[in-house]
């Protein structure tokens, strides 16, 4: 009678716990890239430049990207309820700001203003699984979120396109509005108000140097995908990065307590999982942005008709994601991180290959085995991180985490982007000798390009030791090993 009573308090708040950053994680994630399909309408209205309207999706980015680590480490300090709840309110005002914008400069200001919301909830939803869910349900509690962090990622361009084209732009950000209002008294609710105990002193010349290089590393990339690598503002955002990074480093060696704490990155698990999300997310936004560009400009369809090829991608990873963090507690990291990454490297070569025909069939082909791939791999190494960091570091260990993952989401779009403006310009035959199209040579080398990425990703992704599943009970946990 105990047993089924402990497992009904154990289960309905988890339930509930779900229901709540589910959505919370989807609609933050989806807002990264929902403008994309809809800048060319923004910048008819307000009469913008391309770098200018870049701005849109880059203030949101910028802050994504600071903002993660610093959430995570201020979640060891702060209760997970006024984290949570400043987040969503800041997140709403946002999306106000936004949606009631009469010029350009307004709206890029209520997309910062989003950005320093949204960044706290894929972190601190991964922190409230880890901390609030039994041990039993953490990798299926894992999947759930990182379904919503995989169908928000996949759903942007497409959401954008289907309602901005639909109900024009300003819709997507009151849509983003109302939601986070609904959220709020959810989240209220289920999450506990408690602060962590023993969270030490709060480095924050320490994260102000880790944001500084990360942010300006984003802005720099972002630059360079409108100007090219050689303008000032490019390079010299990255050098500055790259000052302020190295600072950072030197800083947590040699204060007391560091922003972030030096034993995190003897942890093989950690260290080898940073690189491969970074890595894997500049491949898998690469995926999502271009392939909706390329059924637009190759293909001929409109914004809302490209949407359309994305959603069996979306649908895959929200039915997907709850088993694969459950088959990541019976199988072990590496071997599922390397299945991912493998089903990355096939479909990114299959999109160079058949997608420059009249059909969009391949296309549709190549981004669902893509997100499948993915969300294999990110599932896989978040409940492994998880799993791996003491409590006292795994806010700042997982905020890090993903970081790194975001920070590869701004990388790959740009990168990629100067790719297909240089193809284009060049206007010679695609590098894939299979490629057969008639048009979308620039495309094809991108995810050729993809593809190669992916090879140098198993090559860090394969240093990881087998897990070794121990024959023990079923109440007891297995433990995935790196």
């Amino acid at each position: 009678m105990t047993s089924t009573s402990t497992t009904t308090e154990r289960t309905g708040p988890g339930m509930a716990l779900l229901a709540v950053l589910m959505p919370a994680i989807l609609v933050t994630v989806t807002a990264s890239d929902m403008v994309v399909l809809m800048l060319p309408t923004i910048g008819a209205e307000f009469g913008a430049s391309e770098a200018e309207l870049a701005w849109v999706v880059t203030g949101f980015l910028l802050m994504f990207s600071v903002g993660i680590p610093l959430y995570g480490r201020i979640s060891d300090r702060v209760s997970l309820r006024r984290l949570f709840a400043f987040a969503l309110v800041v997140y709403a005002v946002g999306s106000l700001i936004c949606a009631i914008s009469p010029s350009l400069a307004v709206l890029v200001i209520g997309r910062i203003v989003t950005g320093i919301g949204a960044a706290a909830i894929p972190v601190l939803s991964i922190i409230a699984v880890t901390r609030l869910l039994p041990a039993n349900k953490r990798g299926v509690g894992i999947g759930v979120v990182s379904a919503g962090a995989g169908i928000g990622t996949a759903a942007g361009p497409a959401v954008g396109g289907g309602v901005g084209e639909l109900l024009g732009w300003p819709a997507l950000f009151w849509i983003m509005f109302a939601v986070s209002l609904l959220l709020l008294p959810a989240a209220l609710r289920v999450l506990p108000d408690e602060s962590p105990a023993g969270g030490g002193r709060l480095d924050l010349p320490g994260g102000i140097l880790l944001g500084l290089g990360a942010g300006l590393v984003l802005f720099g990339m972002t630059q360079a995908q409108v100007n090219g690598f050689t303008a000032p503002l490019s390079w010299g955002s990255l050098v500055v990065a790259v000052a302020a990074l190295v600072l950072f480093g030197l800083r947590t060696v040699r204060v007391e307590q560091p922003f972030v704490p030096p034993a995190l990155f003897t942890n093989r698990v950690y260290r080898t999982g940073i690189l491969v999300a970074f890595l894997a997310m500049i491949v898998n936004l690469g995926g999502l942005v271009f392939v909706p560009l390329l059924v637009v400009e190759v293909n001929g369809l409109t914004p809302g008709e490209g949407a359309l090829v994305m959603i069996p991608a979306g649908v895959a990873v929200a039915l997907l994601s709850p088993l694969i963090g459950r088959l990541a507690d019976r199988v072990g990291t590496r071997s599922l991180v390397l299945a991912g990454l493998t089903l990355i490297g096939v479909f990114s070569l299959s999109l160079s290959t058949f997608t420059g025909g009249s059909s969009v069939i391949p296309a549709g082909i190549g981004i669902f085995g893509l997100s499948i791939g993915f969300i294999l791999v990110m599932t896989t190494l978040i409940g492994a991180a998880a799993g791996e960091l003491p409590p006292e570091q795994a806010g700042v260990g997982l905020g890090i985490l993903q970081g790194a993952q975001f920070l590869g989401a701004g990388t790959g779009p740009a990168v990629f982007g100067v790719l297909v403006s240089a193809r284009q310009q060049s206007g010679s035959d695609a590098i894939n000798p299979l490629f057969s199209g008639d048009d979308g040579a620039a495309y094809s080398d991108v995810f050729l390009a993809m593809a190669a990425v992916v090879v140098l990703t198993l090559i860090v992704a394969s240093r990881m030791r087998p897990a070794a599943v121990p024959a023990v009970a079923p109440a007891q946990e297995a433990k995935s090993v790196l």
